[in-house]
């Protein structure tokens, strides 16, 4: 596997355009390739731009959850804990850093937008075989440091699904499944960096053991969606248990 980042200029908040950033950093994208894409300059390319003076963080982070804890249920009250989209984060991705003077906030539709930047880039470097990912940071519990993962990505299957299949002695696995996507997209936050490298793009090649689709497909064996409902979910004990409010902008929940 090749890890490339990408040294592009720097996008300008409250917007900048991201298209041409790349076409002129990336000459080519070799065909069974994915390009990895910071979600902060995908914003900014949206305009997803708020300046700093304009608004209370603590506001904006309730308005753009889909859930969020209260700042004063965390330890040393430094963040607040949300979910939105899916997503268990911090701060509903809302971030002050490499900014500006602005808050920038997560994608819009970012499911859309990661297939419309893969069409884009298909017929802009005449590649078949490509695939797209979204990332930002992200935090374990009980670890320190940031790791990238997945907002949305496009043009591969997301999951290799080991089940039914005989691992070393002949038992067969009946749970594994490699998270591909949010695999790569910390191997590429890695190498793109935190601070004022300005590499937001990453590209991934040499990847034999990618599935390579024009469209998502979707496993026969039961369990095989990529995002998990709320309630299936092995952490649903933890999340249940927390006193989560409602952010001001609700989406369709998965419970």
């Amino acid at each position: 596997m090749i890890v490339q980042p990408i040294k592009t200029k720097i996008l300008q908040p409250p917007q900048d355009d991201l298209l041409a950033a790349i076409e002129n950093s990336l000459k080519s994208i070799p065909e069974r390739s994915i390009v990895v894409i910071a979600s902060k300059v995908v914003s900014i390319w949206q305009g997803s731009c708020i300046p700093l003076k304009d608004r209370n963080k603590d506001e904006l982070v309730a308005q753009e959850a889909d859930l969020y804890l209260p700042r004063e249920a965390t330890p040393g009250a430094w963040c607040m804990h949300t979910i939105k989209n899916n997503v268990f984060i911090p701060a509903a991705g809302v971030d002050e850093s490499n900014a500006d003077g602005y808050y920038i906030l997560w994608p819009k539709e970012v499911q859309a937008t990661a297939k419309q930047l893969w069409a884009w880039l298909r017929k802009k470097y005449n590649v078949k075989n490509l695939g797209v990912i979204i990332t930002d940071s992200h935090t374990i519990p009980l670890r320190r440091g940031v790791l990238g993962i997945s907002l949305a990505h496009y043009g591969f299957n997301p999951l290799k699904d080991y089940r039914d299949k005989p691992d070393l002695f002949g038992r067969k696995f009946t749970m594994a499944q490699t998270n591909i996507a949010d695999g790569l997209a910390a191997t590429a936050v890695v190498v793109m960096g935190e601070g004022s490298e300005a590499t937001p793009l990453c590209l991934i090649s040499d990847i034999p053991w990618v599935t390579f689709v024009t469209k998502p497909t979707a496993s026969k064996l039961p369990f095989s969606s990529f995002e998990i409902k709320t309630k299936e979910d092995m952490y649903y004990p933890l999340f249940s248990s927390m006193p989560w409010l409602k952010g001001g902008k609700q989406r369709k929940t998965k419970s």
